[in-house]
């Protein structure tokens, strides 16, 4: 792009400590790994979008969400693209609208990724602990709300990373580099960002995800399953995969808005906005590499199914999960109030996952 579709800049400057470009190093990595992201996670997404399209005939509200986060996690593995040529070029040469609306779009991916997971987790519980009331009110029509509210939301709240960020000039190594960097004038706005990303973006959802396995957990302490539901198993792991891949990106936000605290002065804010910059590049990594890695959980997952269903194992495994709470009741026998034996006459019935 030209210089005409750049933001008025300022006189460059020195460059900032730890710019996502300034150590040439681990730009390589950074690209490297990127690269690496961007192989296996765009066709694996894709595939997974094409095994419940195509391949999948009973679809049930699990799989349907699993169907937006692997668009989520695809179209996020897409963007990486901008970012290979970012850290191999050392200098941002999209211009100032596709520095905020790329930014944009990762954020909102973000979100998305973490709010349909936590609607599986929510799922669940109510398929578990609620099967005869709440689980019933979940009809097609409230599935497909419930999904396109789960959109609008996910591009509303990431409008702050739309609006704090911009195309900065930085001076290194007698060259001027163009940086797509977070542009807070205010202390206020730096601690408002990242208090957002990461309360919407992790705490909140967490704790409703804990909160889900927690009574979860207790409702089958007082029953005991007669099958081993694999939908449980598969939901749970890709609700720690994110958490291992994204806590460390929400640490970093916590020490600048920590550090944004301090007089802009503060020796004590400098090591800490030091501290942040520093390991901002590689925590973003990571959490790129949680958008790839949910493929290969469900290819562990599906492994029984590829011998047998070559290509169509995905589908399989989808179909597998639809079945774990299907069309066939699932027999609990419950414990009596006062700790005695099991008896048979104490009876739940998990009712089929809703087909949507």
């Amino acid at each position: 792009m030209s210089n005409m579709s750049l933001p008025p800049l300022t006189n460059p400057t020195p460059e900032p400590e730890g710019s996502a470009v300034s150590n040439t190093y681990f730009t390589a990595i950074g690209a490297l790994i990127l690269s690496l992201v961007f192989l296996l996670g765009v066709p694996g997404n894709l595939f997974i979008v094409w095994s419940i399209l195509a391949r999948t005939r009973q679809r049930s509200v699990t799989t349907l969400l699993i169907l937006n986060l692997a668009c989520a996690d695809g179209f996020l593995m897409a963007l990486t693209i901008f970012f290979i040529i970012y850290l191999v070029m050392q200098t941002w040469v999209f211009g100032n609208a596709m520095c905020k609306i790329v930014f944009y779009l990762c954020n909102s991916n973000m979100y998305a990724s973490i709010v349909l997971i936590t609607l599986m987790s929510v799922n669940r519980l109510l398929a578990i602990v609620f099967p005869h009331t709440l689980y019933r009110l979940i009809t097609r029509k409230v599935v497909r709300r419930m999904i396109l509210g789960t959109w609008v939301f996910v591009m509303v709240i990431s409008i702050p990373s739309l609006v704090f960020r911009r195309i900065r000039q930085d001076f290194a190594q007698d060259k001027i580099k163009l940086v797509c960097a977070p542009n807070h004038t205010l202390p206020e706005h730096v601690r408002f960002q990242y208090t957002t990303e990461t309360v919407a973006g992790f705490i909140i959802p967490y704790a409703i995800i804990i909160t889900s396995y927690v009574l979860i957990l207790k409702r089958l302490r007082e029953t005991r399953f007669q099958r081993n539901f694999r939908s449980e198993k598969l939901i749970l792991a890709i609700v720690i995969m994110f958490g291992l891949f994204w806590l460390p990106y929400h640490v970093v936000n916590m020490i600048q808005v920590v550090a944004a605290w301090y007089p802009k002065n503060s020796e004590t804010r400098k090591r800490l906005h030091g501290m942040a910059e520093s390991t901002r590049a590689v925590t973003s990594t990571l959490a790129f590499m949680s958008s790839c890695a949910n493929p290969v959980l469900y290819t562990f997952a599906g492994k029984s199914y590829i011998k047998k269903n070559g290509f169509a194992f995905m589908a399989k495994l989808f179909e597998g999960i639809s079945l774990d709470t299907g069309t066939k009741t699932t027999r609990f026998t419950a414990k009596d109030d006062l700790g005695k034996n099991n008896v048979d006459s104490n009876t739940v019935y998990l009712e089929s996952d809703n087909r949507v």
